[in-house]
């Protein structure tokens, strides 16, 4: 059995802001073991760069992990100082960030930016520095990869920079990647491209990845478990196949039923979740997707319910399931 690799339990994570407290992360509990693929889906807002963020400890100093503990990888993330924390970035856990264009440093060429971070964490000296750049991007399946070392980021197309980024990410092998968006400013065929090579590394390096997404269709390719956030709090949590083919979350049935399908017959409207997201200055006492689901009752807007287990692995937050277990244990008495 593979050993586990992250544990975040019940983590709180506020932004003290002149306008008040952000409660940014509610509650936020995720295993991850070696060699897993971790799809967070979302709207904008939710927590989800947040959440991947307080892993990496690149947090803006209004940010402040107030509850909850992070262990990755034998280490308590949330007790480490600033320069032990350098010691792990990119050695033992690297991030994607979604734009490359500004991500990446346009005065320097990709070779200086690719063997910055290779002596950064390593002995290698420059040449070996440059030997292993070359290395990496032919790994990514960059062509040329001794000409694209000595050009800038702008001379390169927006999917070569991607690819630049997770060479970047992979230079010292860590044991696990976070993909922030990692294709969102990307067209469809390059973006497929990117989602295969990711897949590839995985397997040759035996790597476990975090996929930040609002796209449930790259969740459905990639991942083999999902957690679907709203306003700072896992709703949903489960295989890839359950959350899709049975979801019992009323934000995740809205998800899945805004996204355009091939198999109907005829042209039906795509049904959007009425509302906007929530307030995090001042989140309600109870559900956070309670003021926008139709299904909402008078508990939902006073209190916040305990996750209910579906099937193995799949809990959802919702009142519904537990009044729907009351309804059974009624019936059955």
């Amino acid at each position: 059995m593979s050993e586990l690799l992250l544990n975040i339990q019940n983590e709180r994570l506020s932004f003290f802001t002149p306008a008040g407290e952000v409660k940014a992360l509610n509650d936020i509990s995720i295993q991850m073991y070696e060699g897993d693929v971790l799809g967070i889906v979302g709207e904008s807002g939710s927590g989800k760069s947040v959440t991947a963020y307080s892993i990496m400890q690149l947090l803006p100093h209004t940010g402040r992990i107030i509850g909850g503990t992070i262990d990755f990888n034998g280490h308590r993330i949330n007790d480490m100082t600033e320069q032990n924390m350098r010691k792990i970035r990119g050695n033992e856990v690297s991030i994607i960030f979604q734009d490359p264009m500004t991500s990446l440093n346009p005065v320097y060429t990709i070779g200086n930016q690719i063997c910055e971070v290779i002596k950064l964490h390593t002995n290698k000296n420059k040449k070996q520095a440059l030997e292993r750049a070359e290395e990496l991007l032919s790994l990514v399946g960059i062509n040329e990869p001794r000409k694209r070392l000595k050009q800038y980021p702008h001379e390169l197309s927006g999917g070569m920079r991607q690819r630049v980024m997770i060479a970047i990410a992979l230079a010292c092998e860590p044991k696990l990647l976070i993909a922030d968006e990692p294709t969102t400013a990307l067209d469809v065929t390059i973006q497929a491209q990117i989602l295969e090579l990711m897949i590839d590394l995985k397997e040759q390096l035996g790597m476990s990845i975090i996929m930040i997404t609002h796209d449930l269709g790259i969740v459905a390719n990639m991942c083999q478990k999902i957690a679907v956030m709203y306003a700072g709090k896992i709703v949903e949590y489960g295989p890839v196949d359950e959350i899709f083919y049975n979801p019992q979350h009323e934000y995740t049935k809205g998800l899945l039923r805004s996204i355009p399908k091939l198999s109907e017959k005829e042209h039906n409207r795509l049904v959007p979740i009425e509302g906007t997201p929530v307030d995090m200055l001042n989140p309600p006492k109870g559900c956070p997707f309670a003021p926008r689901c139709d299904s909402c009752m008078k508990i939902c807007l006073r209190e916040m319910p305990q996750y209910t287990t579906i099937n193995d692995g799949h809990l959802s937050a919702c009142w519904l399931l537990q009044k729907k277990e009351f309804m059974q244990g009624g019936e059955e008495n």
